[in-house]
């Protein structure tokens, strides 16, 4: 790739050794010893992969230049100063954009705002050209010289869609561009040496390298047309410079975010010494060694040896090479039947980009780095920490609950502790997540969301596994193959019902009702009592109308669904409707007199039980409970027309006679 094509460096370009992962990503790498057998000679089991569908761009050459821009993450493929044409690229443009421009001189870097409305083009150390892309807007050209005197314009970067910052040896200027008028405001300048800079566009900070030994950085945060100038530091050089001159390049740090602090915090100690270049993907620092052809990966999630100051950090996972990767053969479809060709992986014409960008220039090819999360569950075998891993990963669902299920099924079935602390761990992702979703909720209905503009709805991620996903996708299928000891299956499923209540979190019915149906497929119906007696699962209606559905099975239980019931205080409704199905209808009416109710409830509903039950003197003194009630209520025994209940007094008279008519009471 030329040398105009970005201030990143190829991969054997790279300074051997020290400082790799950047003071700015918040770490630091460190090489000790030679490298491994090359190519990854471990074993398989990829975890890294070039992304599918990569982007496709004109090879550099001595006609084509081609650029990258890290902010909109775009390649621009220049032929002939850009008279000839020139062709944009990105990952997520579906369309390419091309135009032409005037061959005013070499061009030394080009890229557009983020939007694409404009285009920045340096061509001299002393002025960037503007272009506007807008509709119905003249395509001429304006100019911005620096305005700092006798100084050279190492670089611009474009911080929005009308904010631009000139990076000059002496210093930063940040403007905004005026499109309509084709001009430009300076908002803000400030005067220091500088070595070389980079930009991190994720978070909108620029890094200055300063001093003679280039060793002390200055960052600059742009955001809505401000300026911030944020606290500098120094970066430890691994040994005391012979001169002074610059001792630190740019090639020796690598910029990204990594949700941490803009300090030195972790230390990556790579075990080996050589050419490295480092991505950042999915929050995890991915460092490519080119004589080894492997890449290891670091987590600063993970717990690390702390020194009392830095938490020093060894790869997670054990080398290993990229993915092979084929690239489709060129030419006209007429031809395309000839088989792939495999890219050289860690080629001397790779280039990287932060976070996550590998552009080969010789192939003319650009992808994004993506971790593979199912190897890694096959490398990390303890399950702890393969979860602690998983748990900060993007995509993570599909595979935690995969592993969940091959845990418990052999020929990986692991032990009930082992069990008990993955549970755990995803039931405290859980829980925070709860109490967030808790948390907002009540500002939201207090009203405070008013008075604070900024507040958003917690985001779930894949990390929070709820009782839903654990009983579709891993619980019901574990018990459905009935292929463990039913008492290991029990023990399970109260392992995670124990997780639950440890971390606070309210059981759903269901999977009390997985526990019950899985004692009664083994017939350990005295465990089911017991777990009942003791309350072990926890009362709710839907159980108890499981319980009283087993009776035929388990008679016990349709005395257990009553208690139950009785326990939930607003269920009496359900215990009434239950008893009186069962034709116990005195039980009904001693248990509404009980609750103090029985001046509101249907005497039609009563009676009709008492008559299906066939039993005369039960229809009797129902019949007569209702009547006393009438009186002491009315002071009539008489039925009203609203209570519906002509044909029972009709059958009372048939079966007792008229005479036995309760006679109204005066006094």
């Amino acid at each position: 790739m030329a040398a105009a094509a970005s201030r990143e460096p190829p991969l054997p370009a790279e300074d051997e050794a020290p400082a790799a992962a950047g003071a700015a990503a918040g770490a630091a790498a460190a090489g000790e010893s030679e490298g491994r057998a090359k190519g990854g000679a471990e074993g398989g089991g990829c975890y890294l992969a070039l992304c599918a569908r990569p982007v496709h761009f004109e090879k550099a050459n001595a006609v084509n230049c081609v650029f990258f821009d890290e902010a909109n993450k775009q390649v621009f493929a220049v032929r002939s100063g850009g008279a000839t044409g020139v062709v944009v690229k990105g990952l997520e443009d579906r369309n390419p954009i091309s135009f032409r421009m005037e061959d005013k001189g070499e061009v030394k870097c080009i890229k557009f705002s983020l939007g694409n409305k404009i285009l920045a083009v340096q061509r001299t150390l002393k002025s960037v050209d503007f272009l506007n892309f807008i509709p119905d807007s003249p395509q001429l050209e304006y100019t911005q010289e620096c305005k700092t005197k006798n100084a050279n314009i190492l670089g611009f970067c474009w911080t929005s869609s009308t904010e631009i910052v000139f990076i000059t040896d002496q210093g930063i200027e940040f403007y905004q561009v005026l499109p309509e008028k084709r001009s430009l405001k300076l908002l803000k300048n400030q005067s220091i040496n500088v070595n070389w800079y980079m930009y991190c566009p994720e978070s909108s900070v620029i890094l200055l390298s300063t001093t003679v030994l280039g060793n002390v950085l200055q960052p600059f945060y742009f955001k809505s047309g401000t300026m911030s100038k944020l606290s500098k530091f120094e970066i430890e050089l691994p040994a005391a410079p012979k001169s002074s001159k610059l001792s630190l390049s740019e090639r020796d740090i690598a910029m990204a975010t990594i949700e941490g602090s803009c300090k030195k915090t972790h230390i990556l100690k790579l075990n080996r010494t050589g050419k490295f270049a480092l991505n950042v993907v999915d929050n995890l620092v991915v460092v490519h060694h080119q004589d080894t052809e492997t890449s290891v990966i670091f987590d600063i999630k993970l717990k690390g040896e702390f020194d009392g100051s830095t938490t020093i950090h060894q790869f997670v996972l054990p080398p290993r090479s990229i993915q092979p990767y084929q690239i489709p053969a060129a030419g006209p479809a007429s031809v395309t039947s000839q088989a792939p060709v495999p890219c050289k992986l860690y080629s001397s014409s790779w280039i990287v980009f932060q976070p996550d960008i590998i552009i080969s220039a010789s192939e003319g090819y650009l992808w994004s780095l993506q971790v593979k999360l199912e190897p890694v569950v096959n490398l990390l075998l303890d399950k702890g920490k393969l979860m602690d891993f998983l748990l900060q990963r993007k995509e993570c669902k599909m595979v935690i609950l995969s592993v969940c299920s091959q845990m418990l099924s052999e020929p990986e079935r692991g032990s009930l502790s082992v069990i008990a602390t993955v549970f755990d761990k995803l039931n405290h992702e859980y829980k925070k997540y709860l109490e967030a979703e808790q948390s907002y909720t009540m500002v939201v209905e207090t009203g405070l969301s008013r008075s604070n503009p900024l507040l958003k709805r917690p985001v779930r991620t894949q990390a929070v596994i709820d009782q839903s996903d654990m009983y579709t996708h891993v619980l019901s299928v574990f018990t459905e193959k009935k292929e463990a000891p039913h008492k290991f299956t029990i023990a399970v499923l109260m392992e995670y019902i124990r997780s639950l209540n440890q971390f606070q979190i309210a059981v759903q019915h269901y999977l009390y009702e997985l526990v019950i149906k899985t004692l009664v497929q083994h017939n350990l119906f005295y465990m089911l009592h017991q777990f009942l007696q003791y309350h072990v699962l926890s009362d709710s209606k839907p159980l108890a109308c499981l319980l009283l559905s087993l009776e035929s099975i388990y008679p016990p239980a349709h005395q257990l669904s009553l208690d139950m019931l009785k326990r939930l205080s607003t269920a009496n409704d359900e215990i009434v409707e239950v008893l009186l199905s069962k034709h116990q209808v005195l039980a009904a009416l001693r248990f509404i007199r009980g609750i103090g109710g029985h001046d509101s409830i249907s005497a039609r509903k009563f009676l009709d039980a008492a008559k299906q039950a066939e039993d005369e003197m039960l229809f009797y003194t129902i019949f007569r409970f209702f009547e006393q009630r009438n009186q002491r209520l009315r002071g009539n025994p008489s039925f009203t027309p609203g209570e519906h209940c002509e044909e029972h007094v009709t059958f009372f008279k048939q079966v007792f006679g008229e005479q036995a008519l309760m006679k109204p009471t005066t006094f």
